[in-house]
């Protein structure tokens, strides 16, 4: 009964200001009218096994051929780590939740998952804003390509990306142990995701309030912004090149990758200025946007942009023919 298991922490309604109450656990309550909320659960299931195989099966292609170890397949196999994390910090989860009606989840695994989603989350706009910074240095700088973005450089990049995500991350999570919580223990939403969490708190969450409102705004309009001033210099440059069939060529290398943010920022970016600015979001619609937002994407990168790529195909088709002939 999720009305009687407020009393995990009921009893301590009133903490000294020298006392943290914390909860055994919680519970996640993310889909109360939602029909065919099964259904949902399978498609989920098929869609993070598929991206388990794809996201696996490129980061093996690029790790065992020598000349896809370029800055390009760098940025590529990075997206598909982060991929295959943030599909696994998601998925299972949602499938034990409501496929197999097991809702509650201890405190330290909260904050684990808590930490997981929100730094490969954040991860996965920047990837993106990666892979946009080697499409611009390819098509606006073709000459100066190799020296200005050098293998070092990319993996510099990509090391500076993972540091400031998980030290930024470690941070929210870490000041959550500041927090009281003596009243109700279920969050409503698909996974511990951290607004709904420290709301549930029992006294002051103002720094956790602002911190999340910063870094949210901060991991969705800065990789934007970058995304969408590289293209507008790639679009100045493809628009000066003379001869058309280069002007097709430039843009179709880019076709994939707009693709991908198209997929990744709008419905992020729809759901949070409709919930913001307009009007309140129905709770099981956002937490159905939300969730597919989160487990969409993962599945569909490796697909339109990975294995629609040349080499990589290429290499695949190969890699096939081997295993065939020698199974």
């Amino acid at each position: 009964n999720l009305l009687s298991d407020d009393t995990l922490v009921r009893q301590c309604a009133s903490p000294s200001k020298n006392s943290l109450i914390h909860p055994s656990g919680f519970y996640i309550i993310g889909f109360s009218t939602l029909p065919y909320t099964n259904l949902y659960m399978i498609f989920l299931g098929v869609v993070y096994l598929t991206t388990v195989i794809c996201n696996c099966f490129v980061i093996v292609i690029i790790w065992m051929e020598r000349c896809l170890h370029t800055p390009k397949f760098a940025a590529v196999a990075n997206l598909a780590l982060v991929d295959l994390i943030l599909s696994t910090a998601v998925i299972p989860s949602m499938l034990k939740t409501f496929l197999f009606n097991d809702s509650f989840i201890p405190f330290s695994h909260c904050l684990m998952q808590m930490y997981f989603y929100t730094c490969f989350l954040s991860m996965e706009s920047y990837s993106l804003a990666v892979l946009s910074f080697d499409r611009f240095v390819a098509i606006c700088f073709p000459l100066r390509q190799h020296s200005i973005n050098s293998m070092t450089c990319m993996l510099c990049i990509i090391g500076a990306v993972w540091a400031y995500c998980i030290g930024r991350v470690m941070f929210s999570v870490i000041i959550i142990l500041n927090l009281s919580f003596c009243g109700s223990v279920k969050v409503y939403s698909y996974l511990c995701d951290y607004a709904p969490v420290f709301r549930l708190a029992c006294n002051d969450y103002s720094l956790h309030y602002n911190t999340a409102t910063t870094f949210s705004l901060t991991n969705i309009f800065v990789p934007l912004s970058f995304i969408i001033i590289s293209y507008m210099s790639i679009l100045i440059t493809v628009f000066r090149m003379k001869s058309i069939v280069s002007r097709y060529k430039a843009i179709a290398t880019c076709l994939e990758h707009l693709i991908l943010v198209a997929i990744f920022f709008i419905p992020i970016l729809t759901l949070y200025i409709i919930g913001f600015f307009l009007f309140k979001v129905d709770p099981d619609l956002r937490t159905l946007g939300l969730s597919l937002s989160s487990s969409i994407p993962p599945f569909v990168n490796p697909i339109i942009y990975s294995l629609k790529t040349k080499e990589i195909r290429q290499k695949a088709y190969i890699l096939i023919c081997k295993i065939k002939i020698h199974p």
